[in-house]
């Protein structure tokens, strides 16, 4: 049978961190374990099962002795936060009465949700759902994938697709997705989508580069934000300011400063001081 990994747990602790960072001793450690699947599956119910959907992608946990501090990265932070923090802090009173902890929220905009593979496959599941065409929906996440910036993208549907009587896979693959590389950066989104006729299984496969050219770019992309607010704290290049005195007009009242600035008028092209010449030389003729 087949020998596929799963290309998260296949890169974590090599080139990906975990989604649980924590250490507990072994008494506490079970304990500890099933308590951050309860955090999770009541997230996912609250904020990816009902409507408004908040398309949440991934709940990551860190715990210290006093606290539990959870992170959703979403592509709708607006939605989870709500009107003045008042969902955010429901959410907050919620976790505290399931975990009888205290908790902390933080939460983590994500700029592309079309490079995010979790979020992908929440949207041919919600599509497949309405019963459109699988084939025209797979192709058309996979070219938006693409148009964002991914360098391979593959999606997979497997099950009664289209209420056929027998099960098939089909999948829709742009790019080049190296499964086998440790160094490359590939998201992997799983969405079960149950519909009227079965469930069809939803598996996303996003290639965004690798690891290193990511962050030479981001290191870049600091330098030259570095170099933009040195320039403007400088502030504009002024010009030479020259002084000039005026002689007050007859039965003018005398007295006071006639000292006047005057900025130094820019140099004319050259072929406009040549033209000026010329003119000035006809004139004396």
């Amino acid at each position: 049978m087949g020998q596929k990994a799963n290309p998260t747990g296949f890169r974590t602790g090599v080139t990906l961190g975990w989604k649980s960072r924590w250490f507990a001793p072994k008494s506490n450690y079970g304990e500890f374990l099933v308590e951050d699947a309860r955090i999770r599956t009541f997230l996912d119910n609250r904020l990816n099962r009902q409507p408004p959907f908040a398309a949440v992608s991934a709940i990551e946990i860190e715990r210290t002795r006093e606290e539990v501090k959870v992170v959703l990265k979403t592509a709708r932070p607006g939605i989870v936060i709500g009107p003045k923090g008042a969902e955010v802090d429901a959410l907050k009173n919620a976790l505290e009465d399931l975990t009888d902890r205290r908790v902390n929220i933080n939460i983590v905009e994500i700029n592309e949700p079309d490079l995010d593979a979790q979020l992908i496959a929440e949207g041919v599941s919600e599509q497949l759902k309405r019963r459109s065409s699988f084939r025209r929906t797979i192709k058309q996440r996979a070219e938006a994938a693409v148009q964002a910036g991914a360098k391979g993208v593959k999606i997979q549907v497997s099950g009664r697709l289209g209420g056929a009587e027998m099960c098939r896979t089909e999948d829709a693959k742009l790019g080049s997705v190296p499964l086998h590389t440790l160094e490359a950066d590939v998201d992997y989104g799983y969405v079960p989508c149950f519909t009227n006729y079965g469930a069809i299984g939803v598996k996303v496969w996003v290639y965004r580069g690798l690891f290193s050219e990511q962050q030479a770019a981001e290191e870049a992309a600091k330098q030259q934000g570095r170099r933009r607010s040195r320039r403007t704290s400088r502030g504009p290049s002024r010009r030479p300011v020259e002084t000039a005195r005026i002689q007050p007009a007859k039965g003018g009242a005398s007295g006071g400063d006639n000292t006047v600035k005057v900025e130094a008028p820019a140099k004319p092209a050259p072929e406009v001081a040549e033209t000026a010449s010329n003119d000035a030389g006809t004139d004396s003729e």
